[in-house]
């Protein structure tokens, strides 16, 4: 595993072999922070990281200076991983053990980005309770984004705020956002004219 852009471009992390986990490939996560790229200034975002695994992407937005973080994750051995990597990296990245839903149920905080990368293998009313949650409870900014990586067999298209979705190999990105409306003030700036 590899950070591919920022401050610390290039640089490797090796985290245990016994992690539960399944980490986004170089190539998706290339493409992915290409499109936010496109959309952000990574200097300063605040963002979520849900089912945060080894930390890959924390570090990748942390390296581009994206800060604070907060990594959730319910299995000890990952939050324990990203809490020192984070620490020999001089990262602002919390990491938080807890399961992601009952987190996304207490906590009140709005971000600016939040990323979750469920196992393929949850059933589908769990992947949409993770967004109908964030939205719900007010945990993403008006002007943030929201991306979940999926397999192709859990579509999410149908879900609020969903704005599109990329494929690189395997993995599915769905984006969220808020949908832009028209103000009632454009609307009178119609009728004046």
């Amino acid at each position: 595993m590899r950070i591919i852009s920022g401050k610390y471009k290039g640089r490797r992390i090796s985290p245990p072999k016994n992690l539960p986990v399944r980490p986004t490939t170089d190539m998706s996560k290339e493409a992915l922070f290409n499109i936010i790229n496109n959309h952000f200034n990574f200097s300063g975002l605040k963002v979520l990281d849900l089912f945060a695994g080894t930390g890959n992407i924390s570090y990748e937005f942390a390296s581009r200076g994206s800060a604070p973080i907060v990594s959730v994750d319910g299995d000890f051995g990952c939050t324990r991983f990203i809490k020192q990597t984070a620490a020999a990296f001089d990262f602002d990245i919390t990491p938080i053990k807890n399961d992601v839903f009952k987190f996304l149920e207490k906590h009140s905080s709005a971000y600016d980005f939040i990323f979750a990368d469920p196992p393929y293998g949850m059933d589908q009313a769990q992947f949409d309770k993770i967004v109908t949650t964030v939205f719900d409870n007010g945990l993403l900014e008006e002007d943030g984004m929201m991306v979940i990586e999926h397999s192709k067999y859990t579509p999410l298209r149908h879900l609020p705020n969903f704005s599109f979705e990329k494929s690189y190999g395997g993995s599915f990105f769905s984006f969220f956002e808020f949908e832009s409306a028209v103000t009632d003030d454009d609307d009178d700036d119609a009728e004046e004219e």
